[in-house]
């Protein structure tokens, strides 16, 4: 969706570099709210985590959606961005006492994870408002590493245990505002967000008196050329309906309706944005394998290495190129140090460019300084189609300075 003169930009900041669509952003945002927002009581949560950029989440904020955080610090940058505070929530993950009292200072809402931190709160701030993360037993995802339900794993208070965090609650005066939960993330079927909801749906009616339903999150993008994108439209159906009868049953009628929250985690972000590297060397083994070297790695776009993923990357300055197989790696001394294996691709050429796609979710979020390689900087190309630079790339000086050497 990108139609900047990539290949321009290139001669204007150093590679590599993460760059953005702002268009794309907003088309996105505006699929959710058409399509999955067909329920009146709708509410989107952007997922810091996918991309943490005070700028992006800035975009995210101005469009109407509120903040899902999983530290203090992401608390922090939304209400920097200028999220109000009540929509934001801070899904806790082994919080600590230091980052209770954070989160409780600044009257942000948190859901909890476990009966101890519920238990430890309600000593501390009894009758406060929470919410609470159930494990419903269930588990489902793109892939294993991004499954957050079932009995394996750590996420949420298992759902066996309701009557106790009810009891919690009660106990120091708790009100729970809202329940949530989260069986795992990257679906692009409809079966996972339909078993999704009527997980949450059937924990919900344990509970009287609540605002809003977490839906939870997991909205997939469709990586590979032969995958089909989540039918969003038939999906949002789906939410409306379930929800109409819901709040019937809930309530005893048809006109008060209970609110309905999304964590769309990747969905916004991902397609917007792209991690632009330069070929640094080639090398042909003795089995014919061809290695194409980038002046990127790993340690800046971790989710081949990670979890094997795949992303669509494109030969920038010679698309037209005789299509040959490669092992698209990065300059990071490990193994698992790939972008591609045995991709077709055109032609590579030692200073080609390329353009490794759909990497604005858990792309630089998840970037580090391995090697004392500086995380790249950042572009945001607007809507009007002028350039912004969002982050520098730290200098060796910078990178040296915290250490205090």
């Amino acid at each position: 969706m990108i139609t900047t003169d990539i290949l321009g930009l290139t001669q204007k900041f150093p590679t590599p570099f993460y760059l953005y669509d702002e268009q794309t952003l907003y088309d996105k945002i505006n699929e959710l709210k058409k399509y999955i927002g067909k329920y009146s009581e709708s509410e989107f949560l952007y997922a810091v985590k996918a991309n943490h950029n005070p700028h992006i989440v800035e975009i995210m904020v101005k469009n109407g959606l509120g903040i899902d955080a999983v530290s203090i610090n992401e608390v922090k940058v939304g209400l920097l961005a200028g999220c109000p505070k009540e929509k934001i929530m801070y899904t806790e993950n082994n919080m600590s006492d230091q980052e209770m009292d954070e989160a409780a200072e600044l009257g942000i809402l948190i859901n909890f994870n476990s009966l101890n931190r519920l238990a430890t709160f309600g000593k501390k701030y009894p009758g406060s408002k929470v919410c609470l993360r159930f494990n419903p037993d269930v588990g489902a995802a793109s892939h294993a590493t991004n499954i957050t339900g079932g009995p394996k794993s750590k996420f949420g208070i298992p759902y066996q245990q309701i009557e106790e965090a009810k009891s919690i609650a009660q106990k120091y005066d708790l009100k729970i505002v809202g329940v949530h939960q989260h069986i795992g993330s990257g679906w692009i079927k409809l079966d996972e967000p339909i078993l999704a909801l009527n997980v949450i749906l059937k924990i919900a009616k344990q509970f009287k008196n609540l605002e809003f339903v977490d839906f939870g999150g997991g909205f997939g993008v469709a990586y590979k050329p032969t995958q089909k994108p989540l039918d969003l439209q038939k999906l949002g159906e789906y939410f409306d309906q379930e929800m109409k009868k819901f709040n019937l049953e809930y309530y005893g009628n048809s006109e008060q309706k209970i609110k309905l929250r999304f964590e769309p985690g990747r969905y916004p972000i991902a397609e917007s944005g792209s991690l632009i590297c330069q070929i640094t060397s080639l090398k042909t083994s003795p089995e014919s394998k061809i290695f194409a070297g980038t002046n990127t790695g790993m340690n800046h776009l971790v989710r081949p290495a990670m979890y094997g993923s795949y992303h669509p990357i494109l030969n920038l300055s010679n698309p037209e190129g005789k299509i040959t197989a490669y092992d698209i790696v990065g300059n990071i001394c490990e193994s698992a140090d790939f972008f591609a294996k045995d991709r077709l691709m055109p032609e590579i050429r030692i200073g080609d460019f390329l353009e490794i796609k759909i990497g604005g979710a858990y792309g630089s979020a998840m970037s580090n300084l391995y090697h004392l390689r500086s995380i790249p900087a950042e572009i945001l190309i607007q809507t009007d189609g002028s350039i912004k630079q969002i982050r520098k790339a730290q200098t060796f000086e910078e990178i040296i300075e915290v250490y205090n050497y």
